[in-house]
């Protein structure tokens, strides 16, 4: 569609643009927001350079879409509970989100979005893939469509976030210092393997290598050949594109239509992010 207020740059044929002439640190018309929102149905996760943000302004932004989520598992931003941090320290061998995944869906209600915006970037590396979700299903074929279409997934928190993790880390940085309340790790979802996306009504692939641990009413033996299947091929690039961040870049990606991993290429060098979660709906 054609956009008035702002200009966007599509990174790849599946997935993922840049929006220019916005200063997301000031107040947006309601038609220059409008367009923003279009951009990012439309292409499932948006970018925006050289943002200026406050932790009110990043959170004002973000409540555009809808209310908050606060996550139980990252550790906060000081007097901003609001805001996880995503950190990776120098001395850090390990980074978060470094599997493909889609943020909250272990929750009930999954997130609608996430709003990352960076804080201090690495001199090269670091960057984040993104893939789009309803370009993966729309490649299969009628009878896996079919198949899929029937089927419904249980995803977990519990071996993320959980206290295995913590016990299989114990005496080092690489979880304590970033994670917080594995008690809480205790929930199980299950959500439709294909999804009819909540705004736009195109069917997504709703399984991800991270949190998807069996189909409902399987083994998890019985599940993994097909899981591992999809999760090959949602990975493919042609559904892919790749964000270089710089200090100031703000993503913001829609959880119920895409993945993202984080790549973990820049030991030696802090990298640091503030994150906001957006609640979203039942999905079906």
């Amino acid at each position: 569609m054609p956009y008035d207020t702002i200009e966007v740059s599509p990174q790849s044929v599946a997935v993922g643009a840049e929006i220019h002439g916005v200063n997301l640190a000031a107040e947006l018309s309601n038609a220059q927001f409008s367009e923003i929102r279009q951009a990012f149905l439309e292409f499932g996760v948006i970018f925006f350079r050289d943002q200026d943000l406050s932790p009110e302004q990043h959170l004002a932004f973000a409540r555009r879409f809808g209310a908050i989520n606060v996550n139980r598992f990252f550790t906060p931003v000081k007097d901003h509970p609001e805001i996880a941090e995503v950190l990776k320290e120098a001395d850090q061998k390990k980074n978060i989100g470094a599997e493909w995944h889609t943020d909250h869906s272990y929750d009930q209600i999954p997130a609608l979005g996430s709003a990352l915006y960076g804080k201090e970037i690495p001199p090269l590396g670091g960057d984040t893939m993104f893939a789009s979700m309803g370009a993966a299903f729309e490649t299969l074929s009628d009878g896996l469509k079919d198949t899929l279409r029937s089927l419904r997934a249980v995803h977990s928190s519990r071996h993320v976030f959980g206290p295995a993790r913590y016990e299989a880390a114990a005496g080092t940085s690489e979880v304590t210092s970033r994670y917080r309340n594995p008690e809480l790790a205790t929930q199980d979802a299950v959500h439709p393997v294909v999804i009819h996306h909540p705004d736009t009504g195109r069917e997504i692939l709703y399984v991800n290598s991270t949190f998807t641990v069996r189909f409902e009413g399987w083994t998890d033996e019985e599940s993994a050949p097909l899981l591992n299947f999809l999760f090959t091929h949602g990975a493919r690039p042609e559904f892919a594109c790749r964000f270089r961040w710089r200090k100031g870049s703000l993503a913001l990606w829609d959880n119920r239509a895409t993945w993202h991993m984080a790549l973990n290429d820049y030991h030696g060098h802090r990298r640091y992010m503030h994150r906001i979660t957006i609640e979203g709906v039942a999905l079906n």
